[in-house]
């Protein structure tokens, strides 16, 4: 295998099919609302990550999402995830209170997006309860270990803080998934092999990889729209894919190594290319070239 997907590690876990339950909620993050910074990361939209969400009520939102992926994928559990923004940037009853509405039938782990600087002793104690029953992962936000680019693009936070958070919610024993952006203007390819390097380094248990898409009314937008920034080529992100997945651990869960993007917001989307095609080309040229997940890695 060219790397450790994640279906076949949901498929090895509970030895059925598992797919993902979108939730979107009412939120914000500290980037967004003065704590730490104003206007968010400037690629990101005013949907905050969840441009392919429902609206509605959690369970709502839950049984809509259940009746597709059973009719579509034939799934039989599923994963609460919870998907824009910033999710446990809120009080801890509050926070309590949307965990548990997510824990319907046939539910079997939650996944929470999130920040760094955003995991609070109080909710990681709660989700160390929860994680005895359901699969709880922490879905964190990094993009970049480069933090001169982490400054550029308005994280609001830095690569200690994102040590630290990981080693916090190990701790805690749950599951962290990480968010990186493969493309971004300011990153050449030793960002790319560090990342992969630290990461396994914090043994994280998932990674999710995107390339960057550039959305309408934002200040990446206007900065693509100015031609103050430019975009990769494909060919080049195929390969910074390939480098970054032969330096990773290969015990880590690859959960995507490119994202689907809402096209009809974007400025720039994949190429103009469908991401399973992109993907399907990153495993045949591993697969062709003998590559693999870790075997660049020396230990």
């Amino acid at each position: 295998m060219t790397y450790n997907t994640y279906s076949d590690f949901l498929k090895r876990k509970f030895g059925k099919k598992v797919y993902k339950l979108p939730i979107k909620l009412n939120l914000t993050c500290p980037n967004r609302d003065g704590t730490c910074g104003y206007g968010g990361c400037i690629f990101c939209g005013e949907e905050g990550g969840s441009f392919e969400n429902t609206d509605g009520s959690i369970k709502e939102q839950l049984s809509q999402a259940k009746e597709i992926m059973k009719r579509k994928y034939k799934a039989e559990k599923f994963i609460s995830y919870f998907q824009n923004f910033t999710n446990t940037y809120m009080d801890i009853e509050s926070f309590k209170k949307i965990i548990n509405e997510s824990l319907v039938e046939d539910v079997v782990g939650v996944s929470i997006s999130t920040r760094p600087d955003c995991l609070y002793k109080e909710h990681l104690e709660f989700l160390e309860q929860v994680n005895k029953d359901y699969m709880v992962t922490l879905e964190i936000g990094l993009q970049t270990v480069n933090y001169h680019t982490l400054k550029i693009i308005n994280r609001g936070h830095g690569l200690a803080d994102f040590i630290d958070g990981v080693l916090r919610a190990k701790k805690h024993g749950l599951r962290v998934c990480v968010h990186v952006l493969i493309g971004l203007p300011w990153d050449d390819d030793l960002d790319v092999y560090e990342c992969a390097k630290i990461l396994s380094a914090l043994s994280v248990d998932e990674v999710k990889i995107h390339a960057l898409y550039i959305v309408k009314n934002t200040l990446m937008g206007k900065l693509y729209e100015d031609g103050k920034i430019k975009t990769i080529s494909l060919e080049d992100y195929k390969r910074k894919v390939i480098l970054f997945l032969r330096s990773l651990k290969s015990d880590i869960i690859v959960e995507r190594i490119i994202g689907r993007a809402p096209e009809e917001n974007s400025l720039f989307c994949n190429w103009n290319t469908s991401w399973w095609k992109i993907r399907d080309d990153i495993v045949k040229e591993m697969k062709e070239k003998n590559l693999t997940q870790g075997d660049m890695r020396r230990i």
